[in-house]
């Protein structure tokens, strides 16, 4: 019976004939497999945790885009909803106006009495709560977005295209504009800013000849 020699640790057998590197690498598999069971279970469960922190990090950035696409979505529809509101109004008012202007007539002329006068009123109630604004004001500067000239003249005391008479009024719902305000327009008269500036240059040359010669001559 053969006795064991006590410190003698078996090592795996490996031919007479192989290379060092052979007996190294034999060496390295004896160790891979004597490793703790516990470093390897670790190793397993990390490389899980990465993949679900990806999959999650996937998700959320899924999520967030899905929310902003529904956000504009939501703010579309309703950018939509104020269109086709303003529109269906702006229809519906704009076979309107020829009775608005009507009763803007009667009540110039002093006419808007009795029930007419309260079915108008009502009227115009109506209409201000769909959101119908009027414009339009004498002595205000022409513009051609918002007016339609249809009388010219020329007047002395205006410095600029001015209103001088609303012929029509306008209206607008919102930045909408239903109808321009057809008005009577003034431009300064030819000329005439020249001409008073050449009265001034004469006067002014005339103060500084008097001033050089002593002043003006008594007769």
């Amino acid at each position: 019976m053969t006795e064991e020699t006590p410190g003698f640790d078996e090592k795996p057998d490996v031919p007479s004939d192989a290379a060092p590197e052979d007996a190294a690498q034999a060496e390295s598999a004896d160790k891979a497999g004597s490793a703790p069971a516990g470093d390897v279970t670790d190793v397993a469960l990390q490389a899980q945790l990465d993949q679900v922190r990806t999959a999650l990090n996937e998700r959320t950035t899924d999520l967030q885009r899905l929310q902003a696409e529904y956000q504009n979505y939501r703010r579309r529809v309703e950018r939509d909803r104020i269109t086709v509101k303003e529109i269906a109004a702006a229809n519906l008012l704009s076979e309107l106006l020829p009775t608005l202007d009507d009763v803007g007539r009667a009540r110039e002329h002093g006419e808007l009495v009795g029930g007419f006068k309260s079915v108008a009123e009502s009227l115009e109630t109506v209409v201000a709560k769909l959101g119908l604004q009027q414009f339009g004001k004498e002595g205000e500067p022409f513009d051609p977005t918002i007016h339609e000239a249809l009388m010219h003249s020329y007047a002395p005391d205006v410095t600029e295209t001015t209103c001088v008479a609303i012929l029509q009024p306008g209206y607008r719902i919102g930045e909408r504009t239903i109808r321009p305000a057809r008005v009577a327009v003034a431009e300064p008269q030819p000329g005439a800013q020249g001409t008073k500036s050449g009265s001034e240059d004469d006067a002014t040359g005339a103060k500084a000849s008097d001033e050089e010669s002593g002043g003006p001559e008594e007769g």
